[in-house]
């Protein structure tokens, strides 16, 4: 994959076009040698074909007849190869995203633009006071939450071979390197390159929730948990250049993740995986510090008669040696003399000791950072700053952040399950039917603790959900109260939803002096659901009950808000719009009451789902809705491609904590045009719900969806542990999310992204005019900011490809296909007429010839997905050797599109 064959770089991207050339031809010789020259020749002649059809605008006939009729295993194998040509282009980028950084820091000039050093001065510059930033530093909470959601499920030990492949690359920074080093530079990355097409890209067994741990966990105990102390040194240096040395940081970051905990949907979650899920995150980061101790051990070499002690630290040496006999025992006689060394022996016995739940363990967290910041305190009081006081400063930063539960575990359960152990608990069968007002009514005194339930606990879903809240309780006990994050409850229309998680957590024996210590939070996610949360949210503080409970919570109600459902439910534009206003809508609501409301985003990988680049999302977003707290998922290969290379997970976590700051002390000012527009944008959302929900609701719509796309491969894909289906397939919202959006994604469609916005706009412009539109692109961020979300993914469409999909549906095609090029036809028309453009990103040249350089690797598998989805369905879906070329497709053009669930 030479780059001369496709000389769209930008300037100053040479280094990237190296690289790319330099994988592309190991990636070539690798295919050479394991599958035969002639496998290679066949490889090429694809890929030659597909850059000629790009270039020359021709038709997919030519190129898709010369793809038909394959042998399963040499489709297969096509496929594999293409993705192997993806991943090298995706891991030369990412690479060069380091060298850039690398570049802005070793120049000395500019900061790199959204670092931390960067949006200091901004603010600074801005006017925000020296004052005025420490208070908000003081509430600043950002917290990215893992969700099991994969759309690309990839196995450990290939992560650990495209690091190998990152390293040798990074290494290649170093212009001394000799050609005999740059010689085993390309040979390690052979070998990963030889052995990952040796290894499946996902085990054919559908992964347990405990996998699905072990794939969270890698990444947050791993480079997560290697980077967070730089972080905090990228926020000290940020400070001290805006605002003086003088300034203490509290913990601004944690994490949280939803593996073992989201029931929603998941027979497999239960009290069981919750239980299991904090012992393993528990065990995980245990390990990590005893590496951590051990490491400070062998560093801090000081000796008695060199050095002074702080006095409580000589006492503690002594306590612990009297109280750690075993532990004291274990320090070799030479090292008698090295305090340092000494207590951190103690340390580690203490945290082996926490770590198999023995005697002598640590209580709490707490009590290993007040022993970590004993050193610490010594060392700087004794010319120990720069003799160990910067790694022991660094294991602090993770223990305050991890604590010994690594990250929060959230709990999400179907508000329809709650009623349904309600009903049972009740005696009342009728229970889900009943009024609002009747529900609440008979909720109160359970939710208050002034009745108890009495009956129930032979029914599956109350025995079920006392067992979860239990756990729960001994969760607390167990590992602290931080352990545990937000109780969400899916589909939340009333009060009476939220009443009913207090109620359940008290039969569940969940209390702390009287009251339910947990943070409920109730998802909405459907537009329904987002236009009626403002009157939940009254009635929920006008209830005396849950009002109290707020009050015990520190008056802070969070609410998550669902950017999945509410797309598919109705289109992307009347999502994103009734995502705004209920945002503004919440926020009065919580002025009035007195109290502060916190937003939970639910928001995916791709623009279909909330995925958005993180600046200009929170600075589209409404005035006052940051507040210096940024709760938002992080799921599917948005994971992986974030914080699956230390550098990366860096400038991410920079980057979201420098939006938020900005977003919190300087969000877009006030515009007196906005009010206007705001009526221009709610007709817009409403003429672009109509025209996707007439597309949805046409008769014969979900068999059209199932011929169109390959949902039933993905489907039968083994890609997380959580069902594709809530229930039998009758209609769009029977379907997750997630599988919705990728489907579309793998037909080259991506609807998901773009249908209604053209139909809505020819619809609104008749009364406002086409210049208020254009003025609104330009000057209103939130509308910009959708308009940018929307061009990215008509540009990743490939509408000719989405029509040799289409026909796959038989009949049906004619009926809906029509109608989906003619939208997006009008859609692109109205994108580049309103950004004054001649062609879709014209104004993101790099993100421009990241697709272009893919796109011609991409239509291959889309094409061969085609023709081995018709023979497949004429099998009955028998076949599996055509199966798992489908499945290879489907990976591949996962890793060719990038975000796509």
């Amino acid at each position: 994959m030479e780059a001369a064959r496709d000389p769209e770089f930008l300037p100053h991207d040479d280094p990237l076009r190296e690289d790319v050339r330099r994988l592309g031809a190991l990636v070539g010789q690798m295919l050479a040698e394991q599958g035969g020259q002639g496998f290679f020749d066949r490889v090429e002649h694809v890929r030659t074909a597909a850059i000629h059809r790009r270039r020359s605008g021709a038709a997919v006939d030519a190129l898709a007849e010369s793809l038909t009729g394959l042998d399963a295993a040499d489709a297969e194998g096509l496929a594999r190869a293409f993705a192997a040509y993806f991943q090298a282009v995706n891991t030369a980028e990412r690479v060069h995203r380091i060298r850039r950084r690398r570049d802005y820091q070793r120049e000395g000039g500019a900061s790199q633009p959204e670092s931390l050093a960067a949006v200091l001065a901004l603010l600074k510059d801005d006017g925000v006071s020296r004052d005025e930033f420490i208070d908000l530093l003081g509430r600043l909470d950002v917290e990215p939450v893992f969700t099991a959601h994969p759309t690309e499920a990839v196995r450990r030990s290939l992560l650990e071979k495209e690091q190998e492949i990152v390293r040798a690359l990074v290494d290649e920074f170093d212009p001394s390197r000799t050609p005999q080093e740059r010689r085993d530079d390309d040979a390690r990355i052979l070998m990963a390159l030889s052995a990952g097409w040796q290894t499946a890209e996902a085990s054919p067994v559908r992964p347990s929730v405990q996998d699905e741990f072990d794939h969270v966990g890698f990444y947050l105990a791993r480079p997560i948990y290697r980077v967070l102390p730089a972080l905090y040194e990228s926020l000290q240096q940020a400070i001290s250049a805006a605002y003086g040395d003088d300034v203490a940081i509290p913990r601004v970051l944690r994490f949280a993740t939803w593996v073992g905990g989201d029931m929603d949907g998941n027979p497999n979650v239960n009290a069981d995986t919750i239980a299991a899920t904090l012992s393993a995150q528990r065990s995980l980061v245990l390990e990590r510090y005893i590496e951590d101790v051990d490491a400070l051990g062998r560093l801090l070499s000081q000796t008695e008669d060199r050095v002074q002690l702080d006095t409580r630290l000589r006492e503690r040496i002594d306590a612990y040696r009297e109280r750690l006999p075993d532990a004291a025992a274990r320090i070799r006689p030479r090292h008698a003399d090295m305090p340092y060394r000494g207590f951190l022996t103690f340390v580690a016995a203490r945290l082996e000791a926490t770590l198999h739940e023995q005697a002598e363990a640590y209580t709490s967290a707490d009590e290993f950072i007040d022993d970590i910041a004993l050193v610490e305190t010594s060392l700087l009081e004794h010319g120990g700053r720069h003799a160990g006081a910067y790694a022991v400063g660094r294991v602090l930063w993770r223990a305050r952040t991890f604590g010994f539960h690594l990250a929060r575990l959230d709990v999400r359960q179907d508000a329809r399950v709650h009623d349904e152990a309600l009903a049972a608990l009740l005696g009342d069968a009728d229970w889900a039917q009943r009024d609002t007002a009747a529900r609440v009514q008979a909720l109160r005194p359970y939710a208050a603790g002034e009745r108890s339930f009495v009956a129930g606990d032979d029914h599956e879903a109350a025995g079920m959900l006392r067992e979860v809240f239990a756990t729960l309780a001994d969760a607390r006990t167990r590992y602290g109260h931080e352990a545990t994050g937000l109780y969400i409850i899916s589909m939340a229309e009333t009060a009476a939803d939220v009443l009913a998680v207090l109620a359940l957590a008290r039969r569940g024996g969940l209390l702390h002096e009287g009251r339910v210590p947990l943070d409920v939070a109730p998802l909405f996610e459907t537009i329904d659901d987002l236009a009626g949360g403002a009157e939940t949210l009254q009635a929920l503080l006008d209830d005396p009950v849950y009002r109290a409970h707020l009050k015990a919570r520190g008056d802070r109600q969070w609410v998550m808000l669902g950017y999945s459902d509410s797309g598919k439910d109705g289109g992307t534009v009347a999502s994103k719009w009734s995502l705004q206003r209920a945002q503004v809508e919440l926020l009065e609501v919580a002025a009035k009451a007195g109290i502060r409301i916190a937003f939970f985003h639910g928001r995916g990988g791709s623009a279909s789902r909330g995925g958005s680049r993180i600046t200009p999302a929170l600075m589209a977003s409404p005035r006052g809705s940051v507040g210096g707290v940024l709760r938002v998922t992080e799921q599917g290969e948005v994971i992986h491609r974030k914080y699956g290379i230390r550098a990366l997970a860096l400038r991410n976590l920079e980057q979201t904590l420098g939006a938020v700051m900005r977003a919190s002390l300087r969000p877009r000012e006030a515009e007196v045009r906005e009010a206007s527009w705001k009526e221009t944008m709610a007709a817009l959302s409403d003429a672009s719900r109509k025209a996707y929900r007439a597309f949805v609701e046409t008769e014969g719509f979900v068999d059209y969806f199932r011929g169109a796309t390959p949902i039933d491969v993905i489907e039968r894909m083994t890609l997380g542990s959580r069902p594709a289906r809530r229930r039998s397939m009758k209609g769009v919202e029977d379907l997750r999310a997630i599988p919705w959006v990728f489907s579309w994604t793998q037909c080259r469609a991506v609807l998901t992204g773009w249908y209604g916005l053209g139909a809505g706009l020819d619809a609104v412009v008749k009364d406002c005019g086409e210049e208020s539109l254009v003025r609104m692109a330009r000057e209103w961020p939130f509308f910009s900011t959708m308009l940018d979300d929307v061009e990215m993914v008509l540009a990743k469409a490939d509408i000719d490809i989405a029509e040799a999909f289409s026909t796959l549906a038989g009949p049906l095609h004619d009926r809906f296909f029509p109608m989906v090029r003619d939208e997006f036809e009008r859609t692109v028309r109205w994108v580049l007429k309103l950004k004054g453009a001649s062609e879709l990103l014209a104004g993101d040249p790099r993100l421009a010839t990241s697709i272009r350089l893919r796109n011609p690797y991409v239509d291959p598998m889309s094409l061969l997905q085609v023709d081995l989805l018709r023979r497949w369905r004429a099998t009955d879906g028998k076949d599996d050797a055509l199966l798992n070329a489908l499945v290879a497709c489907v990976n591949g053009v996962s890793q060719g599109l990038q975000n796509t669930g």
